[in-house]
């Protein structure tokens, strides 16, 4: 079939919307007619050519739409099932999914991040100068795209109802799962704790709702731009601070001057990382969910871990089980619990990519969505 789709010929060159051929599902398989995908720095990477990923290349991985096709053997998802799609699909027998790490299954990582399906073969393609050219599929999703093909384990069926609008539960597929996992699962915020968190953006706002609902008494939020200053108390933060060269003599003024419980460094920032990690009270945790530019070092005194007690967790997906907590991340929505509808600052249609990637960079965006 015949989809629109936004494609990355080669890294550092702006998003081209193009018309491509989409193969139909094989066995195992999922279309999926998207309805809206979320704009995130990951994507970004694979732009600037710090990703490593092969090109041309559909990104997208924030994305829900609706079933419209299904492979063989896949019988527990229906044609008109609404889905979220997983980055992060798992098969349930490696030696990662049976110690309870799904988010780590080793069986999907190879293809998903060689931009094909679980087959090594690729259903993008286009027609150049006569000839048929491939065209590769980050993370499994290509959710930049009117449609896309999946496998199955990259759907999570949600519950199908009018209050539960597609372009905002997209956001579970990546920053919300990264950002709620990150507390609940990842660092185990406990009640009572204090949290600092450094990144106002999508994953940073997710982890200070994970934080609210595991009622954390302090949830401080550290961010770069002045006018983000009133947006993190809708979602439950108790202060903010802006990020300043002494914002480690900030933080723990706030604290008793012994540091928090818990410090989240939502940006990927190398020098971010090392304040965060001064923010660490003796015997906390430091989690890292922000992915900081590949090749990138921190530099991470190891005396002041060791004579601190500091934990630092890496936190990949916010540790989540896509399968699992997509379904819970959505009743929580619906039922108030967790805010989506406050996260999306604007909407871009296919052909504004573009647009949107260049907000999302001048810090103007907690999220933006792209309506398809």
């Amino acid at each position: 079939m015949k989809i629109r789709a936004a494609v990355l010929n080669e890294p550092k060159q702006p998003f081209v919307i193009e018309e491509l051929d989409l193969d139909p599902p094989r066995a195992g398989e999922v279309l999926i007619k998207l309805a809206a995908c979320g704009v995130c720095h990951s994507d970004w990477h694979v732009a600037t050519g710090d990703t490593k990923h092969p090109f041309p290349v559909v990104t997208g991985h924030e994305g829900a739409g609706v079933v419209e096709a299904i492979g063989d053997g896949v019988d527990d998802v229906k044609i008109g099932d609404h889905v979220v799609l997983s980055w992060a699909p798992f098969c349930g027998r490696c030696f990662y999914c049976l110690r309870n790490k799904p988010n780590l299954c080793d069986t999907y990582t190879a293809p998903i991040w060689a931009g094909t399906m679980l087959d090594g073969t690729t259903r993008l393609s286009r027609t150049r100068d006569g000839k048929r050219e491939l065209v590769y599929s980050y993370c499994g999703t290509a959710s930049f795209a009117t449609h896309t093909v999946v496998p199955r384990a990259s759907c999570v069926v949600i519950r199908k109802e009018k209050e539960i609008k597609l372009d905002r539960v997209a956001l579970i597929g990546c920053a919300v799962a990264t950002g709620v996992g990150a507390a609940l699962y990842t660092a185990q915020v406990k009640a009572g704790d204090i949290v600092v968190v450094f990144g106002c953006g999508g994953v940073g706002l997710s982890i200070v709702q994970g934080a609210r609902l595991c009622a954390a008494s302090q949830i401080i939020m550290v961010d770069a731009a002045p006018k983000k200053r009133f947006v993190p108390h809708h979602f439950g933060a108790t202060g903010f601070l802006l990020a300043t060269d002494d914002i480690v003599a900030a933080v723990k003024d706030h604290t008793d001057g012994r540091g928090a419980d818990h410090v989240f460094e939502a940006i990927g920032v190398p020098r971010v990382q090392e304040q965060a990690l001064e923010c660490v009270r003796p015997g906390g945790t430091l989690t890292l969910a922000g992915l900081a530019p590949m090749g990138s070092a921190t530099n991470f005194p190891s005396s002041i871990i060791a004579r601190k007690e500091i934990t630092i967790k890496g936190s990949y997906y916010g540790s989540v089980n896509a399968q699992r907590d997509f379904p819970m991340l959505v009743d929580l929505y619906a039922s108030g619990k967790l805010d989506l509808d406050g996260m999306v600052t604007k909407r871009y249609s296919l052909g504004q990519i573009n647009e949107a990637f260049a907000a999302m960079l001048r810090g103007e965006l907690s999220r933006g969505v792209i309506v398809l």
